[in-house]
């Protein structure tokens, strides 16, 4: 498989270097993500705390660039999909 190594354009969000481990809240369950895995992940995280927090506020595009978010991981680690958002 090739390594990952940009973000799709679309992608605003913050790029980390390093990844880390990652916990689901639910399941208890572990994925090591890498840095771009994390900032993926962190952006699908943060959009769904906005979407609860502020649900009058959320944008077309921020729901659009949420979907891409989730299509993105699914495709480039569905396991780890699988054990941290599905």
């Amino acid at each position: 498989m090739k390594k990952l190594t940009t973000l799709p354009k679309w992608f605003k969000g913050t790029i980390y270097e390093e990844g880390d481990t990652v916990t689901n809240p639910f399941s208890g369950d572990e994925y090591k993500l890498t840095g771009l895995e994390l900032s993926m992940y962190d952006f699908i995280m943060g959009s769904q705390y906005v979407f609860e927090m502020a649900p009058k506020s959320v944008t077309n595009q921020q729901l659009n660039d949420f979907h891409k978010a989730l299509d993105w991981f699914r495709t480039h680690n569905g396991k780890a999909y699988m054990t941290l958002l599905d």
